[in-house]
């Protein structure tokens, strides 16, 4: 009986080192370094936190306001980030709806290393009410606008990569491109649609070094979000909170360590970590250690994934009782 119970002791953490070797020889791609040199984004408030955590080595950076294009506010930015780094950042301005205008300010924007899509719109509502233009709005800007700026910057991304080193291309997703909750059902839509990009993008262009990295925050606390808050459904409001608001210094803190670790998914909390395991499929994972919680731990965190729709459900189910009860009331 000892021997067997000696047998089973050696056998798990034998079993445990096999897998770990097992996953580091076959995860592609492989780990990266990758070096900042142009960032491209959107509000003013995320390139100054974008900025101010980047590496002091960084010769400079280009930041272009591609869903807002307001100029003004772009330049008070740029001094902010002058006065807090003492680095001089370059402006650009245009609306990533609009090709053609994304496509003149890549080419004055000169050599890219690193992209950022991080440009964004949002507005929570029930699909019912919700206008077809919104939905549309949406799209445009949070889909196709990554498409245009990718598109635009792959060609001059791509030139002496070689000499330049790892180039990284990072697309600012969301939770809500993770999981769909009520009320954020067209922009949902829109963000899920940005992995399937990432992913295939991955396919198309590691043989030239660029690599690709999603971004998935909570709410995050920026101007604009103050006022996509206010339209947000009271169901919208009570199931979002689960995961909390993170402020855009800390979004851009773990952006930034993701990027230069070639990680293809960045979460940005606690929460952000549950679901990039509950979602991880069929995405690239460079780091084994990582691969390693996601396959031991895929069975706990499917049971736990069930316990947030549950309450979700709940939360849903209570909400339209409390409501039925209100109306009969008045009647």
């Amino acid at each position: 009986m000892a021997d067997v119970y000696f047998s089973l002791h050696l056998l798990i953490p034998l079993s445990l080192l096999l897998l770990l070797l097992l996953l580091h020889f076959i995860l592609r791609p492989r780990p990266v370094r990758v070096q900042s040199r142009i960032v491209t984004c959107s509000s003013p408030a995320a390139p100054a936190a974008l900025a101010s955590h980047s590496p002091t080595s960084v010769p400079g950076k280009a930041l272009t306001s591609p869903s807002s294009p307001d100029v003004g506010k772009l330049e008070e930015a740029k001094q902010s980030i002058k006065l807090a780094t003492g680095r001089e950042v370059s402006v650009f301005s245009a609306d990533v709806r609009d090709y053609g205008a994304v496509e003149r300010v890549i080419q004055e924007a000169g050599a890219i290393d690193v992209l950022v899509c991080n440009h964004g719109v949002f507005i929570a509502q029930e699909l019912e009410g919700q206008e077809l233009e919104e939905i549309k709005f949406m799209m445009d800007v949070n889909l196709m606008g990554s498409f245009h700026l990718i598109k635009a910057a792959l060609p001059g991304m791509k030139k002496s990569r070689a000499e330049r080193g790892p180039g990284s291309i990072a697309i600012m997703s969301s939770q809500a491109g993770q999981v769909g909750i009520y009320g954020f059902t067209a922009y949902s839509a829109s963000k899920f649609g940005l992995k399937g990009l990432g992913e295939a993008l991955q396919h198309e262009i590691i043989a030239d070094n660029i690599h690709v990295s999603l971004i998935f925050p909570p709410d995050t606390e920026t101007p604009g979000f103050v006022q996509e808050s206010k339209r947000r459904p009271q169901l919208t409001r009570t199931i979002a909170a689960s995961s909390g608001a993170m402020k855009a210094d800390e979004v851009a803190k773990k952006s930034l360590n993701g990027i230069q670790s070639g990680a293809f998914i960045i979460p940005c909390n606690l929460e952000g970590f549950l679901l990039s395991v509950a979602t991880a499929g069929l995405s690239p994972q460079r780091s084994y250690l990582m691969a390693f919680v996601e396959v031991i731990t895929a069975g706990i965190i499917r049971l736990t994934a069930l316990f947030f729709q549950w309450n979700w459900y709940r939360i849903i189910e209570k909400q339209l009782a409390d409501k039925l009860m209100s109306v009969r009331k008045n009647t």
